[in-house]
């Protein structure tokens, strides 16, 4: 036989029928003894030795009284042993001697045994008593915390199933503990995520690691009707040589607190909404961005459907009008949002669509309260109410659509239009704190889509004053092809103050001007049409480049502080193949030869209109036919975070491009350097030189002295037969017999007469005189003084401008109908 240990884990018999129950980890020794019936002893375990401190070897074969006992209690001891010899057996508690001397407490059984050739023999068990009473004192503590704890306890085994628990467990469940007992979880609470928490104690039984704070919630049989929650822990129940029994759990009720917890968190993703939804929603003045980025805040977080209506006069920038009672309203979708296919297609407006909802719809009454509209439950009935037409009805309940709510779009008073949100997957009906949140969401919309809706209406005023103040028609130049482009921003928010005009001057001369405006809106627009409309009224003065520009600047010095703007201007002369430009501050312009190579022209830069003080310069260049020269603004060639240099260059290389007419170089230069929109507008003036036809002009030196207006008279007449124009010679001889003797008179010298058709005929003389003829009043007896009166008379329009040598006076006469 061999001693063994008796673990204080291993379970005890329940009397009341229970199974057995840990009882700790506490292990005491258990000592055997085998004695021949004259107290000889035959085994000695180790659980004795560890006892008395006797080995096997000193024990065996000695006599038990004399080993344990001294001289005093040796009488009692063989009394004993002489009962149990006799078969009487005992137990009971008895001191023994050490191996040290000192006394140990043991408590005894002994049972008396048939040993071979039926030889009697007494085996003898021992424990110590202090010890087995420190067992029993955490026994008790054991049971009194299992038993009288406030907290749900269990234990369960290794196959899940409950093996004890107390009662406190047995309350919460609302199920008695025999019902509990060896049935698991999953059978006895099937209202719970019973699943989820079997899973768990399977890792703990597993690991061996503690799980603290493992949340559970459902209903239980003791409350059917009561969502409840409670925190449990589990820990291994195992022995000291790693043996597991099983897990034991400790429960608590925590109920309110996960009600509390759900209600912060709701909160929390409610503020988080709101914060989200703030630095979303309003990015740009554009509706239907706005309302899109309201359906992208809500869906899926707040929604799994959402939509943004706007009234018909919102959309068109309109003040919106309250809804009279009796009248019907139309919305139109601007945005549409689904966390999935939710099958609503033929239930809403897709973007785009309108639909009309009679007076008396919950829509409709909604719109007109103000106020938002809750359906938390929506059946077939309340749907009906809700839609526009019948025929939605079936789609929305299809779909599933158990929970519905619409909040007006409201702003400044005034109702712009509705948002609908929809649940269908999402179990949740809309709460009065939803509604909250989706007010506070769609105020916000609301604010941003009547910014946008007040600034599509200030740009669209702008656009339709800039529109109204560039050129409607640009006439044929003869000499010269024209070719424009002019592209607002594409940016919303933005309406720049760019502008360009081909003036026609006298003598087929035309002024090329490009100016921008600095900054943006209404403001800039009527600026712009301030200086182009003052641009124009110079240069149709012949005023040279220069004086124009000199003349802007007083102009928009006196419009207002801080009105600057860039201004190049360019006067072509077809008959002379030259360009006079001046700039204010203007990017230069860009002039390809007939070799293909691109060049900018170097102009003095100037300064800014609106500096004021500052004088401007002039520069002569000869163009050659063939040649293109292109004017801009720096809306197509500056972009952001590229050099303005590399934009011209770019500009330079896609004219010299050979094989294009004037319009394609016009789009290739856009293509080339517009690839995904401006943040400025953009003005382009091309204009490419031509031959000019002979059969246009004529010119007549003028020598010989006081003969010169004959021969000049005579030049007229033959030339205008020649073009098929007699009707005109009448007065054209007149002008220009005028206009010769008056350069007689009073310049130097006449140098030259040239005839020039375009849309009218030109009569040009030209001198050595810096003086301008005026129109001087005369009485009826003067001699001299009629001749510019008699110019100013006959002729459509007449005038004159200085030239590096001198001066020109021009008259111009309407061409017959049908003449060209």
């Amino acid at each position: 036989m061999h001693g063994h240990e008796w673990d204080a884990t291993a379970a005890d018999s329940a009397p009341d029928g229970d199974t057995a129950r840990p009882e700790g980890h506490r292990l005491v020794p258990l000592a055997t003894v085998l004695l021949q019936s004259d107290g000889l002893i035959l085994h000695w375990s180790e659980d004795a030795e560890a006892l008395v401190g006797y080995t096997a070897e000193e024990a065996v074969g000695s006599y038990a009284a004399q080993l344990l006992t001294d001289g005093t209690d040796r009488p009692e001891v063989l009394g004993v042993f002489q009962r149990i010899v006799a078969g009487t057996g005992w137990s009971g508690v008895f001191p023994v001697r050490h191996r040290d001397g000192h006394r140990v407490e043991l408590e005894f059984r002994t049972y008396p045994i048939a040993g071979p050739a039926k030889t009697l023999l007494v085996l003898a068990t021992a424990s110590d008593v202090r010890a087995l009473h420190a067992i029993e004192a955490d026994m008790a503590v054991l049971d009194g915390i299992f038993d009288r704890s406030p907290i749900g306890m269990a234990v369960y085994d290794t196959d899940l199933r409950f093996i004890r628990l107390n009662e406190a467990l047995a309350r919460m469940n609302g199920v008695p503990v025999a019902g509990h007992l060896g049935r698991r979880i999953s059978a006895v609470l099937p209202g719970i995520n019973s699943a989820e928490i079997e899973q768990i104690m399977r890792q703990v039984l597993k690991t061996g690691k503690p799980v603290v704070d493992a949340r559970s919630h459902g209903r239980v049989p003791g409350d059917p009707k009561r969502d409840q929650a409670w925190s449990a822990s589990y820990f291994r129940l195992e022995d000291s040589t790693g043996k597991v029994f099983g897990v034991c759990s400790s429960i608590i009720d925590v109920t309110e607190r996960s009600q509390a917890e759900a209600r912060a968190a709701r909160a929390q993703e409610r503020l988080a909404t709101i914060a989200e939804a703030t630095a979303r929603i309003g990015t740009t003045l554009d509706l239907q961005r706005t309302a899109e980025e309201l359906i992208e805040a809500v869906v899926p977080r707040f929604a799994d459907f959402a939509t943004v209506d706007l009234l018909e006069p919102v959309l068109r920038g309109a003040e919106p009008t309250p809804i009279p009672a009796d009248r019907s309203v139309t919305l139109r979708a601007v945005a549409v949002g689904e966390n999935y296919e939710t099958g609503l297609a033929h239930a809403v407006d897709t973007v785009g669509d309108t639909s009309e909802y009679s007076p008396d719809r919950s829509y409709t009454q909604c719109l007109r309260s103000g106020r938002p509209l809750l359906r938390a439950h929506v059946d077939e009935e309340a749907l009906r109410g809700l839609v526009a037409s019948e025929d939605r009805v079936a789609p929305g309940i299809a779909a599933g659509i158990h929970s519905y709510m619409m909040v007006p779009i409201s702003a400044r008073g005034m109702v712009l239009g509705g948002s609908e949100f929809i649940r269908m997957r999402n179990p949740e009906p809309f709460t009065d704190a939803d509604v909250a949140l989706a007010e506070e969401l769609v105020a916000r919309t609301a604010l941003a889509l009547d910014n946008a809706r007040l600034y599509r209406r200030e740009r669209e005023t702008a656009l339709t004053l800039q529109r109204s103040l560039l050129p409607q028609e640009i006439h044929r130049t003869l000499g010269l092809e024209i070719a424009y482009r002019y592209l607002p921003s594409s940016v919303v928010s933005e309406v720049g103050g760019d502008w360009f005009d081909v003036v026609p001057l006298s003598c087929g001369r035309v002024a090329l001007v490009v100016g921008d405006v600095m900054g943006h809106g209404i403001r800039a627009a009527a600026t712009m049409g301030q200086l182009r409309t003052v641009a124009r009224t110079l240069a149709t003065l012949d005023m040279p480049p220069e004086q124009v520009l000199t003349r802007l600047d007083e102009t928009a010095s006196g419009i207002g502080e801080g009105q600057f703007a860039t201004c190049i201007c360019a006067v072509y002369d077809p008959l002379e193949r030259t360009v006079q430009i001046a700039s204010a501050g203007h990017l230069p312009p860009v002039w390809v030869g007939t070799d293909g190579a691109p060049r900018t022209i170097e102009v003095p830069p100037g300064v800014p209109l609106g500096v004021g003080g500052v004088a401007f310069e002039s520069i002569e260049v000869p163009l050659p036919e063939g040649g293109t020269l292109a004017l801009y603004t720096d809306g197509l060639v500056e972009r952001r975070g590229q050099d303005l240099d590399d934009g011209i260059d770019l500009l330079a290389r896609t004219l010299a491009e050979p094989g294009r007419t004037l319009e394609e170089s016009c789009d290739a230069v856009l293509g080339a350097l517009v690839t995904d929109g401006t943040e400025d507008d953009i003005a382009m003036i091309m204009g490419r030189v031509l031959p000019l036809p002979a059969d246009r002009i004529a010119t007549l030196p003028l020598t010989g002295g006081g003969r010169v207006p004959g021969k000049a008279r005579r030049f007229t007449r033959a030339t205008l037969e020649g073009w098929g124009l007699s009707a005109l010679s009448d007065y054209a001889e007149l002008l220009v017999s005028e206009l010769v003797t008056n350069a007689l008179l009073h310049a130097e010298a006449p140098r030259r007469l040239r005839l020039f058709r375009d849309r009218v005929l030109t009569l040009e003389v030209s001198d050595a005189g810096g003086a301008t003829p005026q129109l001087r009043p005369f009485a009826e007896q003067d001699e001299g003084g009629r001749g510019m009166f008699l110019v100013s008379e006959l002729a459509q329009r007449w005038g004159s401008r200085v030239t590096r040598d001198g001066k020109v006076v021009w008259a111009e006469l309407e061409l017959p109908f049908g003449a060209s």
